[in-house]
């Protein structure tokens, strides 16, 4: 199998508020995407409504080959960069697991999770071995004097969960 053909998820940088139809171009091209929404109350002329935001305005996510990767934007007539590794200057490839990971945290439940944008001090390699995040792999750090671990998409940012049990936890 040729190098182009390799499936990877990237991360990709869109225009603002353009997040919900480049979503729709992407499934109905069969294109595997994720952006991460949480749901959001504002007030609007006096009435309370639920709105899907991004967690991260402008920020997607796409999982296809390199070829296919390069024509997106052309394809779409957008304005789409992708992100790069700063070593390397190559896209920025997110590890399949870490991108599991982060898709299950986000999804699992608003309020049990938290972007974290700061540069959090590097722990111990862990894997949550019961409860609700089990299977999770990520570091353990200190927030606010709780245990947690943190999901990290590399050069982008932090996911880190509620506390966690250090019984629940195993060093990896």
């Amino acid at each position: 199998m040729s190098k182009d053909k390799v499936y990877c998820w990237y991360a990709a940088k869109v225009k603002y508020q353009t997040e919900k139809k480049i979503k729709a171009w992407l499934n109905e091209s069969s294109v595997e995407n994720f952006i991460p929404f949480r749901t959001v109350v504002v007030e609007r002329n006096g009435k309370r409504i639920k709105l899907d935001k991004p967690w991260v305005p402008g920020l997607l996510f796409i999982r296809t080959d390199y070829k296919r990767a390069l024509s997106l934007p052309v394809e779409f007539g957008i304005t789409m960069n992708y992100l790069r590794n700063i070593e390397t200057h190559k896209f920025l490839v997110v590890p399949d697991k870490q991108m599991e990971d982060f898709m299950f945290l986000l999804d699992f439940s608003e309020t049990a999770v938290r972007i974290e944008n700061t540069d959090l001090k590097r722990g111990d390699r862990v894997r949550v071995i019961k409860g609700d995040f089990a299977g999770i792999e990520g570091e353990l750090v200190r927030i606010k004097g709780h245990k947690r671990v943190v999901v990290r998409l590399e050069g982008l940012f932090s996911l880190a969960t509620t506390y966690i049990p250090a019984s629940y936890l195993e060093k990896i």
